[in-house]
């Protein structure tokens, strides 16, 4: 397992952009938006879904907005390693279905009960719990039939490979056991060690699990893949503990979410664990941590690097310097 104790303030003179993803991001996302709604239009037969709101309740939770973050980070990867664009779509957007189930049920009441979603109501205030709960459910399983389809582009072999690697990212060795923990331990204190195993399945292993999938499309040598897996474990867990940061310091309007809520629900965060400049610290330094992974193994012999590869040093940036 990677150690994620990163020594203090050993700065990388590889720098990531932050401004320079979000630009490329809004040349991508709306591929990712438009694939998605025709994921949506053809989830279910239409004598079906005029039958119940169920396709309304999941595109409310699919399509209310956000990042992409995970959308993204699997289309940087598939184009470092020269994926086809379709593929990654059909990818991104099985990602994305992922996500937005796990959201739907974390904000439900018997999770961490939030009425606001990326400044919206969220899918149980507007349609019920019982209609929030199986559209949680329907997305889960939109994103094995997406890529389970004759028509993801890659070979069978490949195909398999991206189900169980989504598949163990998202259930009890994944995102669901993580989700666990947490609900487990609110109001209990909680080592770095645990705080770490918990968020690296919470909040991780969905991030890197795009970065794999994205990866998977293309052709990564056996060193490549290596490096990519330690760039994402510190990319996940940087994500978590800037989450953290953002929750403890920013607005709900700025959020699209309720802030504060973690500390009120005593739930067990970086902030909590090592107060906010410590906190802040810890996010810098897995930052930098990233940065080197990257300008190690990915960098040519003369220091020069691809615009892939600075891509994936300005995602990092991005997830280090986001305000909501």
């Amino acid at each position: 397992m990677l150690d994620l104790t990163v020594p203090a303030r050993q700065t990388s003179d590889f720098k990531g952009d932050a401004h320079a993803f979000s630009q490329w991001a809004e040349h991508m996302r709306p591929q990712v938006e438009t694939h998605l709604a025709q994921v949506i239009d053809t989830a279910m037969p239409l004598e079906i879904a005029e039958q119940s709101p169920l396709k309304a309740a999941m595109a409310h939770g699919l399509m209310n907005g956000g990042k992409r973050v995970r959308a993204l980070a699997a289309l940087a990867a598939g184009q470092l390693f020269g994926a086809e664009p379709a593929t990654l779509l059909k990818v991104a957007s099985a990602l994305e279905c992922i996500h937005a189930y796990s959201l739907i049920h974390d904000d439900l009441p018997c999770m961490d009960d939030d009425d606001l979603r990326r400044g919206q109501p969220t899918v149980h205030v507007k349609y019920g719990e019982a209609m929030a709960l199986l559209a949680g459910d329907a997305l889960q399983t939109l994103a094995f039939s997406i890529l389970s389809a004759a028509d993801v582009g890659v070979a069978a072999s490949v195909q398999v490979k991206l189900l169980s690697t989504l598949a163990q990212a998202s259930g009890a060795a994944g995102m669901a056991g993580g989700q666990a923990i947490d609900c487990h331990h609110v109001g209990q204190a909680m080592t770095m060690a645990d705080m770490q195993r918990m968020h690296r399945l919470k909040t991780g292993a969905l991030l890197q699990a795009s970065l794999k999938m994205g990866a998977l499309c293309g052709q990564p040598t056996e060193s490549q893949w290596q490096t990519l897996d330690e760039y994402a474990q510190h990319l996940g867990l940087l994500f978590q503990v800037v989450d953290d940061i953002l929750d403890a310091t920013q607005d709900s309007h700025t959020l699209g979410k309720t802030a504060g809520k973690d500390e009120r629900a005593e739930k067990p965060t970086y902030v909590r664990a090592l107060g906010l400049e410590e906190a802040t610290r810890y996010a810098d330094d897995l930052y930098e941590s990233a940065l080197r992974v990257l300008q190690v193994s990915l960098t040519a012999q003369d220091g020069s690097t691809t615009e892939s590869v600075q891509r994936l040093a300005d995602l990092a940036a991005f997830c280090a310097q986001r305000v909501n």
